[in-house]
């Protein structure tokens, strides 16, 4: 009850802020969004546009051109007041990340280049060779301009005959008969007019409405390598962010924009299911609370979605997935859970992808300020020392507590310790209980957390534990059966971003340099 009540809270909380954001937040008119689109792209996103300014009563302002040529646009026009930018390459996407233009991108679908040409005339293709011939008049879109023209000059550059690479042999085949233009619809409807015997397009290209009917489309094994993603991306220029993304969304949902693409001939990705605020549940273990707690915050406003999060004990959090038994976040299993250790997550992996780990912290001992009863984990074996740590049924550290004890060889009278005096054995559920008992003078010493510790050093003093085992390590993973798996890869690479957040609580951090892969791993 208690946790529906907190999203219940938490979701009223997010919603009024988004409704109080004023117009120095939005576009001067906050009905518009500005969309810089790849002209091969038209066809499905003026139906995605007509759809979505019917359901919301949003204006879409949409511009056309090559991915290359509008990226440059974004790049040297700093006045521009984009919102969101799709490519027909996700190489130009992450490329406005790399620029700082952009914030996020999201996958849409793939496409292959392809040879077009009309069904009822013209010159037979069948090999690369046949384009070379004298007599065939080949389109080849712009590559420093168009996504298809970059494609096509990556796949034929590296692929040589008699010496010379394929791309520069058929570079100069369409410099002495050929063309070369700025987008793929102008080499498309070239060869539709017959003003061109053929041209390499996208296979969505072919498949459109305007060219189905007069053109056709030969794969040829040069081209065939892996496909280009089109992809969308939020832009930093955007004055009403949380309206950039619930458009992004949409285009990148299954059941939106992704159906739409699929319509017209791409591969569309997976895709989230759509949700105008889509909320999502994250199962947060304790330790963990200091180090996410602001960038969800900051997450969900920035992205318009609301995060359910529940912090508690790890033996807590997984004892009740095992009473929801897998089942989906719709009834309240979590999308995504970060567990204290790598212990926990473990208990319930079959119900999550592969993990990737976040941060680790160590065990160390609390005591008083200027306290010298405990210096050394054999200590706390004395009868006249109070001690609190973990229930390691109930948390993550009452289990690394436990396996510490073990490993250096004291666990067997630590447990006779407790079983003769409770009161000098105290047991807590969660790992934020431990510190507070130290501070109070409640106990004599506990087993924590560093995190817990840190914020407390005036009054506490901290032993470190020389111990292979005296480290957590904190994991994060998607459940296999939510429906906001690219939502969550983002709250995910907001993580990735913040090492200071972890690093100044007192963790050391994980992700990053070769570890960026962890992240990738997490799929959809």
């Amino acid at each position: 009850m208690w946790a529906l009540l907190l999203g219940a809270f938490t979701l009223i909380c997010v919603l009024i802020f988004l409704m109080r954001l004023g117009p120095e937040n939005r576009n001067s008119d906050q009905d518009t969004l500005i969309v810089f689109a790849a002209a091969g792209m038209r066809v499905p996103m003026e139906e995605i546009a007509r759809q979505y300014e019917t359901e919301f009563g949003v204006t879409l302002e949409i511009q056309y051109n090559g991915s290359n040529t509008l990226l440059n646009q974004l790049q040297t026009n700093q006045f521009n007041e984009a919102d969101v930018y799709l490519a027909a390459d996700d190489f130009y996407t992450a490329k406005a990340i790399e620029l700082g233009l952009a914030i996020d991108t999201m996958p849409i679908a793939h496409q292959r280049p392809v040879i077009a040409v009309r069904r009822d005339s013209g010159p037979k293709i069948d090999s690369f060779d046949d384009l070379l011939r004298d007599e065939v008049r080949v389109a080849v879109a712009n590559p420093d301009q168009a996504a298809v023209g970059k494609a096509t000059r990556r796949q034929l550059s590296p692929l040589q005959v008699g010496g010379t690479s394929l791309w520069d042999q058929l570079e100069k085949h369409v410099r002495q008969s050929g063309v070369f233009k700025p987008t793929v619809n102008d080499i498309a409807t070239d060869v539709k007019l017959g003003n061109i015997d053929a041209a390499i397009v996208w296979n969505s290209t072919v498949a459109m409405p305007k060219y189905r009917e007069d053109l056709t489309s030969v794969s040829l094994p040069e081209l065939d390598g892996d496909p280009d993603l089109i992809s969308i991306a939020v832009l930093h220029s955007s004055s009403d962010l949380s309206s950039a993304y619930r458009f992004a969304r949409y285009v990148s949902a299954r059941d939106k924009g992704l159906a739409v693409f699929t319509k017209y001939g791409t591969e569309a990705v997976d895709g989230d299911i759509w949700s105008e605020v889509p909320q999502i549940n994250f199962f947060c273990g304790a330790v963990n609370r200091r180090t996410t707690e602001e960038i969800i915050d900051e997450f969900q406003v920035q992205e318009g979605v609301v995060v359910n999060t529940i912090y508690d004990g790890c033996g807590i959090l997984t004892s009740r997935m095992q009473g929801i038994d897998g089942q989906s976040p719709a009834l309240g299993f979590p999308d995504v859970y970060m567990a204290c250790d790598l212990h926990y997550l473990e208990n319930v992996k079959n119900w999550f992808q592969e993990a990737a780990n976040v941060s680790d912290v160590d065990l160390v001992i609390a005591v008083p300020k200027g306290s010298t009863k405990v210096r050394t984990l054999s200590d706390l074996l004395n009868p006249d020392i109070r001690v609190a740590v973990g229930e390691p049924s109930q948390c993550t550290i009452g289990t690394l507590t436990r396996r510490l004890l073990k490993t250096e060889g004291i666990y067997d009278r630590f447990v006779k310790k407790q079983q003769s005096d409770q009161v000098t054995v105290i047991e807590k559920s969660s790992s934020a209980h431990l510190v507070p008992d130290v501070v109070t003078g409640h106990v004599d010493a506990a087993i924590a957390y560093f995190s817990d510790v840190l914020p407390n050093q005036d009054s506490i003093d901290v032993i470190r534990i020389e111990s292979p085992v005296n480290m957590a390590i904190q994991p994060i993973s998607i459940a296999k059966k939510s429906e906001h798996k690219y939502l969550l890869r983002r709250l995910f690479k907001r993580i990735e971003k913040s090492p200071e957040s972890f690093e100044s609580a007192g963790f050391g951090f994980r992700l990053g340099g070769s570890a960026k892969s962890d992240i990738e791993s997490l799929a959809p």
